[in-house]
């Protein structure tokens, strides 16, 4: 790859906006050369409620890479979620048309573009079309069907679909900041790139991307997503509850969740104290951090059962031998780790962007996951020769996110 090339990774979450440069060396091989971040306003539950409010902090956290990496960027890949992202499986059927049939690029296309062939309504769009597998008459488990030899080609995939409006308001927030979208990857996708070894994906792995506004659920089982949902739930949830709880304002909520908060009891030393602001002139108040903890982990808990409600009622719960990874905001919180293990009955990590080489350790965090795994996504979108790229498998053959890049190439020209 020419070493030219920089690749921006855009997180645009409720909470806050990361922004990751990469570039490749003179081996060819990515680095992350700038991070930026900022605190967002101007979403609800990942979708956009005001473009301005989004805009300042799209601007703070771009222009912060930007000094870091000493590089001026105009092109961005950027994260879309938000309750209105759906998934399902499905799957198409077509006969070989190959001479001796062989099968052939255009038959891989044609059996993708039958299984996509499904009623979609007016105010949504196909995000992603990810491939699971392809049989060749009767034969299953195939990654590439290419030159096989075979009269009935099948292909079950992955249809992600999202709503056009949010992802048009998405990328008005980002054009309004100087900059043209390549790309849009559902956030999740884009964390599993950066934390997922590709054992995990095979063994069967639940990510969990737990956000400000929003909690993302994605299923990998033999190597491709099975499932896709999102909870309406995440950290914003907790910060309220404390707010309430003990009376003081949201910022201070927040700040006390980060630096004191605790999800599992049993992490709590006993006697601990917390200092709670005062308001009004009043002085401070000394909480024992076992109060924390008893407001933090109903909603966790409430979270994390949801998730495995939704993941029991499509059969996935025993399918999990990779266990459970956690990444986003949410996972920086102490005990979710063990509040997973015991909810899920599996064994359970955070995910941490570590296999790109220029990430140091204060930005190898759940965090930073999604803006990393554009960067890679953005790598693989660049590399249509093929090579090998050292964050993860080549783009599936029919393309992620076909039907609205054909409407970002209008909206954006």
């Amino acid at each position: 790859m020419p070493s030219d090339i920089v690749i921006t990774g855009l997180d645009i979450g409720t909470s806050r906006v990361c922004a990751v440069i990469g570039e490749f060396d003179d081996s060819g091989q990515l680095i992350i050369t700038g991070v930026g971040a900022a605190p967002s306003s101007g979403l609800r539950k990942g979708g956009v409620v005001n473009i301005e409010s989004t805009l300042k902090p799209i601007s703070s956290a771009i222009e912060a890479a930007q000094f870091m990496s000493g590089r001026e960027i105009s092109s961005v890949f950027t994260s879309i979620s938000g309750t209105h992202i759906e998934g399902t499986n499905s799957r198409g059927v077509v006969a070989v048309t190959g001479k001796e049939k062989e099968i052939t690029r255009d038959d891989i296309e044609r059996v993708i573009g039958a299984a996509r062939a499904m009623p979609i309504p007016m105010d949504r769009d196909i995000i992603h079309v990810i491939p699971q597998e392809f049989i060749v008459d009767g034969q299953g488990g195939i990654r590439d069907p290419l030159a096989m030899i075979g009269v009935r080609l099948e292909a079950e995939i992955h249809l992600i679909t999202g709503s056009v409006t949010s992802a048009q308001n998405l990328v008005k927030c980002v054009n309004r900041a100087g900059l043209k979208v390549e790309y849009i990857v559902l956030e999740a996708l884009a964390a599993a790139k950066a934390v997922l070894s590709k054992e995990e994906k095979e063994l069967g792995s639940l990510l969990i991307d737990l956000g400000g506004g929003t909690t993302d659920i994605l299923v990998y089982m033999d190597g491709s997503p099975y499932y896709t949902s999102v909870v309406p739930l995440g950290g914003d949830q907790v910060t309220a509850d404390i707010s309430i709880m003990l009376k003081t304002p949201a910022a201070s909520a927040e700040k006390i969740k980060r630096e004191e908060g605790c999800c599992y009891p049993a992490l709590v030393e006993e006697g601990q104290e917390i200092i709670i602001p005062g308001l009004g002139g009043r002085p401070p108040l000394a909480l024992p951090r076992e109060h924390l903890c008893a407001i933090i982990q109903p909603r966790v808990a409430e979270i994390l059962t949801m998730v495995r409600s939704r993941i029991e009622s499509k059969g996935y719960a025993g399918k999990l031998a990779g266990g459970v990874v956690l990444t986003g905001g949410g996972a920086l919180l102490p005990g979710v780790v063990e509040m997973a293990q015991d909810i899920f009955g599996s064994a359970a990590r955070i995910g941490v962007p570590t296999r790109q080489g220029g990430l140091t350790a204060e930005f190898q965090s759940p965090d930073y996951a999604a803006a990393v795994g554009l960067v890679m996504f953005g790598a693989e979108y660049l590399n249509p020769e093929g090579q090998e790229n050292p964050g993860g498998e080549r783009p599936p053959e029919g393309g992620i996110f076909p039907s609205l890049k054909r409407w970002l190439k209008n909206f954006l020209e």
